[in-house]
């Protein structure tokens, strides 16, 4: 299992809280927190690209 290094959760208004994830592979990771071992795993430029949108209103539907 990746030595993930996890930064502080993220939680939006009246939502979950989400954990977003690096580690030395260059792969990125986003786990529901307090839910560290059931993550998604993807490059660092899909996941970036993800949180990009969500954050632009493109798929707040996700949330």
């Amino acid at each position: 299992m990746a030595d993930i290094t996890w930064e502080a959760p993220f939680c939006g208004e009246g939502s979950s809280c989400f954990r977003l994830g690096t580690d030395a592979d260059g792969n990125g990771y986003i786990a529901v927190n307090g839910q560290e071992d059931h993550y998604l795993t993807d490059s660092l430029e899909a996941l970036r690209t993800l949180i990009t949108d969500i954050k632009a209103g493109k798929a707040d539907h996700l949330l």
